[in-house]
Order: structure tokens, then C-alpha cells, then sequence
């Protein structure tokens, strides 16, 4: 799914991993390759597929069910030849309740896959999570593709690691923006769709001429999803500060309530949806109700924090029965005023998006990471984006890991976006430098009609309009300390006034709410909460200065 899910002055460095000299894995030599001086003698080393290995899984979110594995071609060749199989425990759709049931019986899943922050901290705190530490040298993937300045802006307090991101990476990545129905657009007479005030007469227009097609889908507008993109509209460099409730004035966080940015963003989204501009079941609707409706060509312009995930696949079916239909991908949105290259719809930090955990039950972590570590290397990373060697890639190029795309990479471009529809899925450990320099390097050697549909657009455009907020990270308190408390407060007043907003008949019943929430929020301690992530903020900006 989502993904949904990086620079400053010590961004990861990216390693000799695209450069000839490099060690990297090979097939032959895949989950055992040794690099560095120091190798370790190959007895002390797991070696993938020459045992099974058996782990349970568990996605610690409330939308995440793990499809089977084995039965997509991915998996099961990771099953049939490093001997992988990978268990899901699900959370049911109630991922809170789960994981303090695990905690509370002690009863764990051999892995877990969940944001950085609090529910980390407290698996970590009750000794359930294995420290990793031990175990980079001897197998060095990530810590050559991840790089020591990611390594330690991980660490727990007690020095240790603890936890593996998904999609780490030192360049810029991400996906959010805006996807548009290129059929009803090209038939309305491509207008002009670049400001604030293009995209409100544009929705009319879609409105008034196409009665059964949404003019503005949100995605999962009850996450933000497209409602955070269309503030991004309204400020330039934004990175996300709806997401940390929370924007920075110099060097500190005031209330997001009273910010003059948000409070505008919130009456422009308000008057889409009284308009009935936005769909009307936004806060309500399902992900299969999204994506019904984008497969189906019923949308206009498709917000999110990720449209490429459906956007793509609903492309690659509408196109193949109308040339003419199908979706692309527009320059982010901006108010009249604004610089266009100063608008960021979404952010990217160098720790990427979510993290991988081993907790104490697992009878042998060290060959789960073993095959963590091999995951995110680059034939891992290979197996897992373009399917099995010998299907979309064949071998590898002399640098001994950049694989060497096959005919059907092309010619069976649909069947490839099937395929990556589900193994998109499996990449809890995504290696986003490698994935997206090894694509947009062959992408850039075929016509732009040959081209997979999401990498050209993430090419020319999100991958030049998401903003770097690794300083933002972690600023969240534990949830029984006081300033947790009070966050949870904060939240829920949040997400009620946005809801309520959103429904607002007036301009002015959207000052009042906001006026109202700030009040509200006030009330529960919310200057001491922006304290403390005042002081969090500025603890990363001096890690990622060089300055622990």
C-alpha cells in the first residue's frame, strides 16, 4: 500500500554501492557475502537456503493484511530456493488492541513491522525486542546501503539498535501528489491546472459536465491523505506539519490551530466539499471503495500521500481498452503567489518510512536477520521488485549487483504492475537508493511510451516535490508519560476538528472551529507538548548537524 511512507548536511552517504569497486552480492553469492577487512570466518555466518527458515510476521496496522506467501512468483522463489517461509499474524483491523494483547501475554510474533516512535519504545522498555548490533558487521548489506549516520539517529537510548527501516535512502523519494483522469481532462480542453483557484473552477467544470465521476478523491481523508497534499498548496516548503501538529516559527513549534497557513488551507477544503467537489463519504469511505472508483476512471483528480499505487495499475488497465484513458501525474498544486518549485505535497527522511523488528520469541534472530539483511540488498531488493532471475531481470551488470532487465520488462509491462500490485506488500526493508537509481537508469534508455508508468512519473515529477523532514522525526512522548497524556488529547481534538471542518457551511464556522480547537487545546496542556517537541526537534537538528 502505502507507502507510502529522506538531505542535510549529514545525509547517508551513499556508499561505494554505485561504484565498480563495490563487493556487493551477486546471485551466487546471495545472504553470504562477506565485505570490509575483518570477515568473519564463513562458519559464523548464516547461510540462506541451506536450512529452513521458518518466522512469524506481524504489520502492526489496523489496514495491513499480508497476503500468503509463496503464492505470488516473488515469494515463492524465495521460498523454493533460500528456504524462507514467512508466517502473518494479522491485527484483525484493530492493531492497537493487538499489540498490547502480545505485550500484556507475552505471547509474541517472531517479527514486527511498525512505525518508529512509541510502540517501538515500548517494546524495547519491557526487554522484547533483540538488539542488532551484533550483527551488521557480519552481514554488511544495510550497514553499507544504510551508513552510520541512519544507524545511530536509530538507536534507543541505551546506545543500541533496535530496529531496521523500510525505504532509508539518501536521496530524495516519495510519491505524494496528484493523479489525473487524462481522458476527462483532455476532453475538457486540458485547461490550465497549476493553482489553487485552476483546480477549484477545474472541479466545477468535471463536476458539471461528468455528474457520476468524483471531481477531487482524498484518498483516506480520515489519515489526511489528500487533504494534507491540498495544504502543501498554501505553503511553500512544507514538510508535513499537519502530520506533528505542529509548525515551526524559528526555532520553535507553535499551535498549529492559529496558523494563518492552515486555517486558509482548511477553508479552501471546506468550500470543495460543500460544493460537493470532494466525495461526500471522504472520512467514511474504504480503501476498496478508493480504489474501485480510480480503477474504474470515475475520478477527476486523485490526491494522496501515495496515488501511484492505484493510480498505476488503474493506467495500465484503462489504457489497454482506450489509448486515450488512463492516468498521469501533474506539477503539485500552489496557491496564486507561491513558487511552484517551493511546493512539497509530501517528505521523505533519511530513516525512510517504518521499521522491522526481532523480538524475544524468535528462536533464531540471527538468521532472521540474516535474510533481513540479504532482503535489503540488492538481489533481495531484485527478487522482490521485478520478480524472480530470469523473468523481468536476468543476471547482473559487472558492478555484480544492478541487474540486467529482460525484454519482458517491457513488452509485459502489465503483467510486471500485477505482479509488483502484490509484492509491494513484502518491502518491509525497501532500499530506495538502490530500487530507484536501478530503475530510472534503464527507464531513462527506453521512449517515454515504453516506460513503467510510475517511474517516469516519479522522474519528472514527486521525486522533485517531496521535501526532507528527517529533523521531524520522532518527536512523539511515550504514551504514559504527561506529555503523552496530553498528546493523545491533542490528537483527538485534532481529528474532530478536522472532521467537523470539513463539514463547515461557512468561512467563518471554520475560524470558530479552529478557534474553538485551539482553546480546547490549550486546555489539555498543549504548550507543554509543544515544549517537548520543541526540544526533540532540535536534538535531531543537532545529530543530523554532526553534534550528539
Amino acid at each position: 500500500m502505502l507507502t507510502a511512507m529522506v538531505s542535510v548536511v549529514t545525509a547517508v552517504t551513499f556508499l561505494a554501492g554505485c561504484t565498480g569497486g563495490d563487493n556487493a552480492e551477486t546471485p551466487a553469492n546471495a545472504g553470504n557475502s562477506n565485505q570490509g577487512g575483518n570477515e568473519p570466518k564463513a562458519a559464523s555466518v548464516y547461510e540462506l537456503g541451506k536450512e529452513t527458515l521458518e518466522f512469524s510476521f506481524y504489520g502492526h496496522y489496523d489496514w495491513y493484511t499480508m497476503p500468503p506467501w509463496g503464492d505470488d512468483a516473488s515469494s515463492k522463489w524465495i521460498k523454493d530456493n533460500k528456504k524462507v517461509n514467512v508466517t502473518a499474524i494479522h491485527s484483525g483491523g484493530a492493531a492497537a488492541q493487538k499489540l498490547n494483547t502480545m505485550i500484556a501475554t507475552n505471547e509474541l510474533p517472531d517479527t514486527i513491522w511498525l512505525d518508529r516512535g512509541s510502540d517501538m519504545e515500548k517494546l524495547r522498555q519491557a526487554g522484547m525486542l533483540v538488539p542488532l548490533d551484533e550483527y551488521l558487521d557480519k552481514y554488511p548489506n544495510l550497514k553499507k546501503w544504510m551508513g552510520e549516520a541512519a544507524i545511530n539517529m536509530l538507536r534507543s537510548e541505551d546506545g543500541k539498535l533496535y530496529q531496521i527501516p523500510n525505504w532509508y535512502t539518501s536521496q530524495p523519494n516519495g510519491n505524494a501528489g496528484y493523479a489525473v483522469n487524462k481522458k476527462i481532462y483532455e476532453e475538457l480542453g486540458s485547461p490550465k491546472l497549476e493553482t489553487t483557484d485552476d483546480l477549484y473552477n477545474y472541479l466545477k467544470l468535471v463536476k458539471s459536465k461528468y455528474p457520476d465521476v468524483t471531481p477531487y478523491e482524498p484518498h483516506l481523508a480520515k489519515d489526511g491523505q489528500g487533504l494534507d497534499v491540498l495544504y502543501s498548496a498554501f505553503r511553500e516548503n512544507d514538510k508535513k506539519f499537519p502530520g506533528i501538529r505542529a509548525v515551526p516559527d524559528g526555532d520553535k513549534l507553535s499551535s498549529i490551530f492559529t496558523d494563518p497557513v492552515f486555517r486558509e488551507s482548511m477553508q479552501y477544503t471546506a468550500k470543495l466539499f460543500r460544493e460537493k467537489l470532494i466525495t461526500q463519504d471522504a472520512m467514511t469511505q474504504t480503501l476498496d471503495q478508493v480504489k474501485e472508483k480510480v480503477m474504474t476512471g470515475r475520478v477527476a483528480v486523485y490526491g494522496a500521500a501515495s496515488p501511484i499505487d492505484i493510480a498505476m495499475q488503474a493506467h495500465t488497465e484503462l489504457s489497454a481498452k482506450d489509448p486515450k484513458a488512463g492516468y498521469m501525474m501533474i506539477w503539485p498544486i500552489h496557491k496564486e503567489g507561491l513558487d511552484k518549485n517551493k511546493i512539497f505535497p509530501g517528505t521523505y527522511t533519511q530513516l525512510g518510512w517504518n521499521v522491522m523488528t526481532i523480538t524475544q520469541a524468535a528462536k533464531n534472530p540471527e538468521a532472521i536477520f540474516a535474510f533481513m539483511d540479504w532482503f535489503s540488498g540488492p538481489e533481495g531488493q531484485s527478487v522482490n521488485m521485478w520478480g524472480p532471475p530470469g523473468l523481468y531481470w536476468d543476471g547482473v551488470e559487472a558492478d555484480g549487483y544492478t541487474p540486467k532487465f529482460t525484454d519482458k520488462y517491457v513488452s509485459e509491462a502489465s503483467e510486471l504492475a500485477k505482479l509488483q500490485s502484490t509484492t509491494v506488500n513484502w518491502n518491509w526493508l525497501g532500499n530506495t537508493v538502490f530500487v530507484d537509481k536501478t530503475k530510472a537508469k534503464f527507464e531513462s534508455t527506453l521512449p517515454p511510451e515504453k516506460q513503467n508508468w510510475a517511474t517516469r512519473w516519479q522522474n519528472e515529477i514527486t521525486w522533485k516535490t517531496q521535501s526532507d523532514g528527517t529533523e521531524f522525526i520522532n518527536l512523539d512522548p511515550m504514551p504514559e508519560s504527561e506529555e503523552g497524556i496530553i498528546r493523545q488529547r491533542i490528537e483527538d481534538i485534532y481529528l474532530e476538528t478536522r472532521a467537523k471542518v470539513l463539514f463547515a457551511k461557512t468561512d467563518e464556522e471554520v475560524i470558530s472551529l479552529l478557534d474553538k480547537a485551539e482553546k480546547d487545546a490549550q486546555t489539555a496542556g498543549y504548550e507543554k507538548l509543544l515544549a517537548f517537541k520543541t526540544q526533540k526537534w532540535q536534538d535531531n537538528v543537532k545529530k543530523l548537524a554532526g553534534n550528539s
